[in-house]
């Protein structure tokens, strides 16, 4: 018998159960389960009134209430959780039926449940959702994987659920085969870390180099939120900067313990990109400067290390040092997703994906971590020019990114003579000069392999592959 549930929802802790609420809400009857009845229950009787949920205590009875071509989206833990829950499943689904996987699973298990399930006739999609539990509720950005058939099913009501970009368009479009909408949403994670570690160098530069309190960089923030930088996250971090912590009075930024803790996705998003030889740096620093924070016993071990003074500039000064800061982070801001966009276009072409960057921009617009306004401006870029090699190809984001270079390497330069860590801003700034540089070091250590390895080298005049005889009479032969 056809059940009356047109999309049902496993796994109701705060993300599945504020997903089957957004779907529910936007008109869909949804089917609810979870290992646990009570939570079924409780969510039923809670927000019932939101909209129509069919409640079901059994696997069995969960599946019964699907019609057909049935759509079960699983939110549990990624991992061996998920698989658990497929295996449960699976065989109580027939051909032409969708499994979704909304966690942040890695995309290589993505592709492996996606190939099995193929086998049996059941679509298996990898949606990467952003935008926490509000998101869910109120509407992600939502970025599917599996294939186009499976999409025509499920992507009609994924762009109910989604958020809406300034221009109206839902933020969800199918970004390729398999595994890629987890893929995708890796490195969107993985530019989040980076963009989240650029805005905490920018605080830490206008707290120890210009002087500023909380409260003052806060509403540093929100000016530089009417601008260029209108972003979620510059959004955010006013507010977290203007918080006051009520048991001490003392600014919320100071009370709480500065080590900040990561859940695995940019740690992947770093060796994905080294797999594929991509050059993430400012994602990479970002990971490695979360990692440094919880070493305290590291740290505390080198706290009396010599550095230099720190005296805050005066007034005039720290504000003309202010306006320098705001350049540095959004050119360092634009060089983060240069690399986030190439690492997404070369696992698309080492995976035969096809993923579309210009659709990728505009399904982040909206309701994702990383939303933010230059988003639609890259969109542009991709569509004016889909084989864009870089954003730093593009002739506004080069032109803004040229007027900022003075007052970038004027910031790096006083972080260095200040003693104030920024290695997103200096990553991004070495990333720049590298891709404008005629020629890089990188002769000499070709040169330093070849001699300790022989792992030849290739000429700027000729073609082919040739080694020099170091240990004899350092000629050099053809090596082909």
């Amino acid at each position: 018998m056809n059940g009356t549930a047109q999309i049902g929802v496993t796994g109701l802790a705060v993300m599945g159960r504020n997903l089957a609420r957004n779907f529910a809400r936007n008109g869909l009857t949804v089917a609810v389960h979870n290992r646990t009845a009570a939570r079924t229950r409780a969510l039923v009787e809670e927000f019932g009134g939101e909209g129509a949920f069919v409640a079901a205590e059994s696997a069995q009875d969960f599946v019964a209430a699907l019609e057909r071509p049935r759509r079960l989206v699983i939110m549990v833990k990624a991992g061996d959780a998920t698989d658990a829950v497929i295996d449960e499943f699976a065989p109580l689904l027939d051909e032409g039926d969708v499994i979704i996987d909304g966690g942040n699973a890695h995309f290589e298990d993505t592709r492996r449940r996606e190939r099995r399930l193929r086998e049996r006739g059941i679509h298996f999609v990898g949606v990467g959702i952003s935008g926490g539990e509000e998101g869910a509720l109120h509407g992600p950005s939502i970025m599917p994987g599996g294939s186009a058939e499976s999409y025509a099913s499920l992507g009609p009501l994924l762009e109910r659920i989604a958020a809406t970009a300034p221009d109206g368009t839902p933020c969800v479009t199918h970004v390729g085969p398999d595994g890629a909408g987890h893929f995708v949403k890796m490195v969107h994670n993985g530019i989040e870390y980076a963009d989240m570690q650029l805005i905490a160098e920018a605080y830490h530069l206008l707290r120890a180099v210009a002087g500023y309190s909380p409260a003052r960089i806060a509403e540093t923030f929100r000016t530089w939120n009417t601008g260029r930088l209108d972003s979620y996250l510059i959004e955010i971090t006013a507010e977290v900067l203007a918080q006051v912590d009520a048991a001490t009075g003392l600014p919320f930024v100071d009370v709480v313990a500065d080590r900040a803790e990561q859940k695995g996705t940019g740690r992947w998003t770093v060796q994905i990109a080294l797999d594929l030889g991509v050059p993430v740096s400012g994602i990479a620093e970002a990971v490695f400067a979360r990692s440094l924070s919880g070493h305290a016993a590291l740290r505390e071990a080198s706290r009396g290390l010599p550095g230099p003074s720190a005296e805050p500039l005066g007034e005039e000064e720290a504000d003309r040092f202010a306006a320098r800061v705001e350049q540095a982070l959004y050119a360092s801001k634009i060089v983060s997703y240069t690399q986030g966009f190439h690492q997404v276009q070369a696992g698309s072409e080492a995976h035969g994906w096809g993923v579309d960057s210009g659709a990728v921009a505009s399904l982040w617009r909206a309701g994702c971590i990383i939303r933010a306004a230059f988003l639609d401006r890259i969109r542009g870029a991709f569509e004016a020019q889909p084989d864009l090699p870089s954003l730093l190809s593009d002739k506004q984001f080069a032109e803004e990114i040229g007027a900022a270079q003075d007052d970038w390497r004027e910031v790096v330069a006083a972080a260095a003579r200040k003693g104030v860590p920024t290695p997103g801003f200096s990553a991004a700034l070495a990333y720049y000069d590298a891709l404008r540089s005629e020629r890089l070091p990188a002769a000499l250590t070709q040169g330093q392999r070849d001699f300790f390895g022989a792992h030849t080298y290739r000429r700027t005049d000729r073609e082919g592959a040739f080694h020099t005889l170091w240990g004899g009479d350092r000629s050099e032969i053809a090596a082909d």
